[in-house]
């Protein structure tokens, strides 16, 4: 086993800037990274560019540049990126760099000494776009299977045997059930496998960019094998005396598209072939869509990170640093795992209200309030709740659980959990009457309340590095650096004097954005003028057992936020839910129990009967009712608005 714990993002094509897509496999991969260092360990932590593709070559020609000119350029523009978007990489890999050549040259002649590489002629269709060859069979209407454009290939070329190592990466998924994360990801990896593994074509005609076989300047390397070969080079491989330091990976993460053909096929066999060992994991985690479609450059439906990040420090009055942050966290806590999410700015903005502004910014500025108003800002002598204790104590645990199996978006959502645990906890609580009463345990819940914060700072430190910055800064304390900080009663020091609180996330106006971003409620008006005109119609006798508008109109649904869920003692189908549905909040009971987890539904949007008489049930009283539609096995499944919206808009 490595030394080191080495980490990986795929390398990206030059052929424009990083996108919101790419940046996301690249966030979570920094994450990963920054826990790992938090946790002491030593880490390897590299990302890089795919520079020797047909497709570069072709964007360099429509750009009027040279392709080394406009590489270099490209390159420079990611890792300028990366820095700004606060990705702490350890190395920067570029596949036209001496060191890799070497690398591929040498992982090409191992592989062939070991008889697994021939020549042959190769007769088949090509996909400029996605770097990949497909048998006559395997076209859709003329198309790629992604839809892409293809061409004709005639000529002989190096094939490496493939198909030689069907058995033995079935054979290795088997033995390591971790290998391939997540599970519908891996049962489409063996799919895939069990149809049959072909050689595949590894050289291809020259066009003047690649790299050139050493002893036939008329070739240059398939674009895949050249790639792949990366993660060995920026390990050191294969001169450097310690690459085994580094080498094999701890975790390789790429999207779902690059992980059955390629690195969870080719690459095992490459690495079987030249008998070295094998990545512990690989994550082909899901996409983002943007208007239901996959994001790309090709089809210009990209959003660049930084520029929304500027865009929000404008529209919100965030600082840079903080408007980044809010960016990071967004793609942390959406995660695409095992399923795709669609992007929206809608979505992002109302995740920047609730989970930043609502919560995290709001819990601090409470929390050092209450300090110098109850207690002259400084933390009291007294000690912590030990119900806090053992939150944290459970949250620590789950939390590093997490992040060690690639759910990163499980981790953030600990972390928001435990700022809203902390805001109930301040009204549950209530300091101001606590001080009216002079009451003893005052001390107790202010020191609570910062320790609290104090292992939120630690919690959203991988995520947003800055904003837990800022949290020690206004509290004037060190900032935490080791994991094992975490939950230790020593983050709240007694007699500390904190500092003022100042805002971090200033609320936006979602209304005002809505108008900026041109929403339109055309269609809205056209079903309500027709609504106009079949109430007005006569009853000719067809409408026995249906009401009219009138009636329904005295229906009041609202949209409601959840804030919190539990199960109701004593009930193996009720869940016990808070919902806010914008002018109060109403204790719900819902028979759901067998179809979600509680905790999954903290923040998620649900449609609520707001004006039914409230009802008893099994000793608790329920104030409303969620709209859910009854699956086949006669389940209730929760009807959610398809974009977020503001907590108690109306519903009609």
């Amino acid at each position: 086993m490595s030394k080191k714990y080495t980490i990986t993002t795929p390398i990206y094509y030059v052929n424009s800037v990083p996108h919101i897509g790419t940046a996301t496999t690249t966030l979570l991969s920094d994450v990963q990274a920054r826990f790992q260092r938090l946790t002491g360990k030593e880490v390897h932590f590299m990302t890089g560019t795919d520079e020797n593709a047909i497709k570069v070559l072709e964007a360099a020609e429509k750009a009027g540049k040279p392709t080394l000119e406009f590489v270099d350029n490209i390159a420079d523009d990611f890792q300028k990126i990366w820095k700004e978007f606060k990705i702490s990489f350890d190395d920067f890999i570029r596949t036209t760099e001496p060191r890799h050549h070497k690398g591929v040259y040498r992982l090409f002649n191992i592989i062939k000494e070991n008889g697994y590489i021939y020549q042959d002629k190769y007769e088949g269709w090509y996909d400029v776009s996605s770097e990949t060859f497909y048998k006559e069979s395997d076209l859709v209407d003329g198309k790629s299977p992604d839809g892409n454009e293809v061409r004709w290939v005639s000529e002989e070329n190096w094939f490496f045997k493939l198909s030689a190592f069907e058995q033995p990466i079935l054979d290795h998924i088997k033995k390591n059930p971790d290998f391939i994360v997540p599970e519908n990801r891996k049962n489409e990896v063996i799919s895939f496998i069990n149809q049959g593994l072909r050689d595949v074509c590894i050289t291809r005609k020259s066009q003047g960019w690649g790299i050139q076989l050493e002893d036939d300047s008329a070739k240059v390397f398939y674009v895949w094998f050249d790639a792949l070969i990366n993660y060995l080079v920026s390990c050191g491989w294969p001169d450097s005396a310690d690459w085994t330091d580094k080498w094999p990976a701890a975790t390789q993460w790429m999207g779902k598209d690059i992980l059955t053909r390629f690195h969870a096929t080719m690459w095992p066999a490459m690495l079987m072939a030249a008998k070295l060992p094998l990545p512990k994991q690989m994550i082909g985690h899901g996409w983002l869509l943007i208007g239901g479609e996959k994001i790309s450059k090709s089809k210009g439906n990209v959003v660049a990170p930084v520029e929304l990040a500027k865009y929000l420090s404008e529209v919100s009055g965030c600082s840079y640093l903080l408007a980044i942050d809010a960016v990071r966290y967004y793609m942390a806590i959406c995660m695409p795992f095992e399923n795709d999410v669609v992007f929206t700015e809608e979505d992002f903005f109302a995740r920047y209200n609730s989970d930043l502004a609502n919560d995290i910014g709001n819990v601090l500025n409470r929390t050092l309030t209450m300090v110098h108003k109850f207690s002259e800002g400084t933390i009291p002598d007294a000690k912590i709740d030990a119900e806090a204790i053992d939150y944290i104590s459970n949250c620590k645990k789950e939390y590093q659980h997490h992040i060690d199996n690639s759910r990163i978006d499980l981790a953030a959502k600990i972390m928001l959990n435990c700022s809203r645990w902390l805001n109930k906890y301040i009204d549950t609580k209530a300091p101001w009457a606590l001080a009216k009463e002079v009451s003893i345990e005052l001390n107790a819940v202010l020191r609570t309340m910062v320790y609290m914060l104090r292992n939120i700072e630690g919690f959203i430190l991988s995520i947003a590095p800055d904003t837990a910055s800022i949290i020690a800064k206004q509290l004037k304390l060190d900032a935490i650096k080791n994991w094992n900080e975490v939950g230790t009663e020593a983050l709240a020091p007694i007699n500390h004097t904190v500092g003022s609180p100042e805002p971090m996330f200033p609320r936006l106006d979602l209304k005002e954005m809505k108008k900026n971003l041109k929403e339109s409620s055309k269609e809205d008006k056209k079903i309500e003028k027709q609504n106009k005109k079949d109430v007005k119609k006569e009853d000719d006798g067809s409408n026995a057992g249906l009401i009219d508008i009138k009636h329904f109109a005295e229906v009041k649904l609202r949209i409601g936020t959840i804030e919190l869920a539990e199960d109701l003692e004593g009930s193996d189908k009720l869940l016990r839910l808070e919902v806010n549905v914008g002018d109060a909040k109403k204790q719900i009971l819902a028979g759901i129990k067998n179809k979600y987890n509680p905790e999954a539904l903290i923040g998620k949007q649900v449609v609520v009967v707001a004006n039914l008489k409230p009802a008893k049930l099994r000793g608790h009283l329920s104030e409303g009712m969620l709209l859910a539609a009854t699956d086949k096995d006669g389940s209730a499944v929760l009807i959610h608005p398809a974009k977020e919206m503001e907590t108690g808009s109306e519903v009609r």
